[in-house]
């Protein structure tokens, strides 16, 4: 499942390009948010009879230092015939300036080691260079593109000037880190939360803060199969300093959603100005 997205745009600058530092613009706090998830919908053709997990999201950085995400996402599937867990664990890390990438991701099933990606994507002139040291050294040319946190300032930079709807493209190293994805956003009217928020008691000092609800829906070029179905959409509620809830990830066959249960904010670093 392409779950490593949700987190890796929390898991969204103008197209970003030539922008020193890449995130000066909006300034997104340090945190731990922990969702509990449940299964959504599911069609006979997924097989899914049943779906539970939790997902832990860790962001920690500064425009300066670049931006450290550390991410784990575990779920129990029942199949009918039997039972799953997968568990996904993620590590990456976005430079201060936006043109480098660094990203691990291992996977189990049932406690029992499947895969591990490891790589480094480096943004060029002409387009994106990715290299993977595993699960076998390779190095792929991909088109221009930005990474997840580039993409979230973007997303709240056009959601503070009222911007509504537009497209862009995002590389997170998920999968087998070979394609950059295209994104189309739509992001709602700001609003509050009421006292009926099932999300209310794990916001604390939240609580009283406007999000912006959003969707997004992620598109793999590379197909070619004239369908012009997204790959998957997400949606979520987007707090101005970067903080989601309210998540639903819907795959087509089957959908989860997310409910935040609990949420860490760590000391925000002092805003100053950067080395060049």
């Amino acid at each position: 499942m392409r779950v490593s997205r949700l987190a890796l745009i929390a898991l969204l600058s103008s197209s970003a390009f030539g922008i020193t530092p890449a995130f000066a613009t909006t300034p997104l706090v340090p945190h731990r948010a922990v969702y509990d998830l449940v299964l959504g919908k599911a069609s006979d053709q997924s097989g899914i009879t049943s779906l539970a997990g939790r997902m832990v999201y860790e962001f920690n950085g500064s425009p300066c230092e670049g931006y450290t995400v550390k991410f784990r996402f575990v779920t129990q599937i029942d199949e009918g015939e039997g039972t799953r867990m997968t568990d996904q664990q993620t590590t990456t890390f976005e430079d201060a300036e936006g043109k480098t990438f660094s990203f691990v991701t291992k996977s189990f099933v049932d406690q029992n080691p499947q895969r591990e990606v490891k790589g480094t994507a480096t943004r060029e002139k002409a387009g994106l260079k990715v290299d993977i040291e595993k699960p076998e050294k390779n190095t792929l040319e991909l088109g221009p593109t930005q990474f997840p946190t580039q993409h979230l300032v973007e997303l709240i930079d056009k959601a503070k000037s009222g911007e509504t709807f537009y497209e862009t493209n995002l590389f997170d190293g998920s999968e087998d880190a070979d394609k950059v994805m295209t994104t189309t956003v739509v992001v709602g009217k700001k609003t509050e939360a009421n006292n009926s928020d099932p999300e209310m008691p794990a916001l604390k000092g939240l609580a009283k803060d406007k999000y912006w609800p959003v969707d997004i829906a992620y598109f793999d070029e590379s197909k070619n199969d004239g369908e012009g179905l997204p790959e998957y959409r997400i949606s979520f509620k987007l707090h101005e300093n970067g903080v989601t809830r309210g998540l639903v990830m819907d795959y087509g066959d089957f959908s989860m959603t997310g409910k935040l249960v609990n949420l860490s904010l760590f000391e925000q670093p002092k805003q100053q100005k950067c080395d060049k």
